[in-house]
């Protein structure tokens, strides 16, 4: 079938880019700027309202104990987006299109309709998160709220049919809001240095439900639609002629994989750091982010608060495009079929407007969709290693021994954390 609509805009407005910028005399940062974009629309969704949730009330609860678990999750992100992106450029496929080639029909039914699952709970803590960004920096009612989220929502898809630059510019920009709010709060915070490098570098447990919680936050963190997403940034971004050509590619990319995941590592790890400052430095164990909200203007000023307020939003907003961007892509490539973008958004508020209009605790919603999402990781991961590791298909960017390795260590690590998490949610 015949790629059409939104997904042959992107296509060919990727394609545009061509080879022309490995061919050019540039050098330094001119050379660099054209491969820069991918990893950062991809680290969008490593810092969306579901991490705010989970770290908040990591940080709150257990200080800065599972610092450490932000930075092994931020490191295996790394060597995920890494593969992801390299898939895209050896191939000229993305990963939903491998599988579909690789499996049978019916495997591929199955890992489509896990990954729309997975979307559905990315959906929900994105647009969850953005509501609530504009509930609380305006005092209005959430159902209002919701409504605005929507409208932004739409602005943005807008945005993302028009191509890929001006998305990409838009969505760094949101991530450096983020950056600056959270710089600001750290600063006002005043965290211990010392137990900041101690939570980083101390690997342990406090009991079962800090296990609990940090497989929430490696699901927060270690995204699977942005598995599936990042190959499709990179298959036909800039196209490699030759082997040699697509190896040049992919060390640039490799760059502004390092540089999106640092900052992204950076944000997460700020919201640990600044709720273990806070909160559980005054004994207050806050896991809803509307409590948090007021605990900030109540221990560093009504500043301090809508700054946490406007980071929120902004994650929120900026998140949703690549879960919506996933789920299109995610479809095309499993089953050769979509349907209009805009529908795709509306179906996927849905869930979220429900639970807010049912009255539940938008912030509990938010930590059990990270829960569903660390789920996912699996059906995303190992099917990327088997094929990053794929000589035939990978040519000279097939994985070294070692990375595969580290790679399987992260999936079973991954996997087991997983199947402790489902034994004592419904077993013990």
């Amino acid at each position: 079938m015949k790629k059409g609509g939104w997904t042959q805009k992107l296509s060919n407005s990727l394609n545009r880019t061509s080879n022309s910028p490995i061919k050019g005399d540039s050098n330094g940062i001119k050379r660099l700027l054209p491969f820069l974009g991918p990893a950062f629309i991809a680290a969008v969704a490593y810092i969306d309202p579901g991490n705010y949730a989970t770290n908040i009330s990591a940080g709150s609860k257990y200080g800065y104990t599972l610092l450490w678990v932000i930075l092994v999750s931020n490191l295996m992100a790394v060597l995920i987006q890494t593969m992801s992106a390299k898939l895209g450029i050896a191939t000229g496929k993305n990963l939903p299109e491998v599988c579909r080639e690789k499996f049978s029909k019916k495997t591929s039914i199955l890992l489509w309709i896990q990954a729309e699952l997975v979307v559905m709970a990315t959906d929900l803590a994105e647009f969850i998160g953005a509501s609530l960004g504009i509930y609380l920096l305006f005092d209005i009612p959430l159902v209002f709220a919701t409504i605005i989220a929507a409208i932004g929502s739409f602005a943005i898809l807008e945005i993302q049919r028009r191509g890929m630059r001006p998305l990409e510019a838009v969505i760094t920009a949101m991530i450096f809001i983020v950056v600056i709010v959270f710089g600001v709060q750290v600063f006002y915070a005043a965290p211990d240095a010392t137990a900041i490098l101690s939570g980083l570098f101390t690997l342990k447990f406090q009991d079962v439900d800090s296990v609990l919680l940090g497989a929430g936050m490696l699901g927060a963190t270690v995204m699977p639609h942005a598995i599936y997403l990042h190959s499709a940034l990179t298959q036909n971004r800039i196209v490699g002629e030759t082997e040699e050509e697509r190896k040049k590619i992919f060390k640039y990319e490799f760059v502004d994989v390092i540089i999106a995941m640092i900052i992204a590592g950076g944000i997460n790890a700020s919201m640990l750091i600044v709720s273990a400052a806070l909160f559980n430095k005054n004994g207050l164990n806050v896991s809803d982010l509307e409590v948090a909200f007021n605990e900030f203007g109540k221990i560093l000023g009504h500043f301090v608060a809508i700054c946490f307020g406007i980071g929120l939003l902004s994650a929120g907003l900026s998140s949703s495009s690549v879960g919506t961007m996933s789920g299109d892509i995610i479809m095309q490539g499993f089953i050769k079929r979509r349907i209009p973008i805009y529908l795709r958004r509306f179906i996927t508020m849905i869930p979220p407007l429900g639970i807010i209009l049912m009255g539940i605790n938008p912030s509990k919603a938010l930590v059990i969709s990270q829960v569903v999402l660390s789920f996912g990781i699996a059906f995303a991961l190992i099917p990327l290693i088997m094929f990053t590791s794929n000589k035939k298909l990978m040519g000279k960017l097939v994985n070294h021994l070692v990375t595969s390795i580290c790679a399987w260590i992260i999936a079973v690590l991954i996997i087991s954390l997983n199947l402790f998490l489902l034994y004592h949610t419904f077993i013990n």
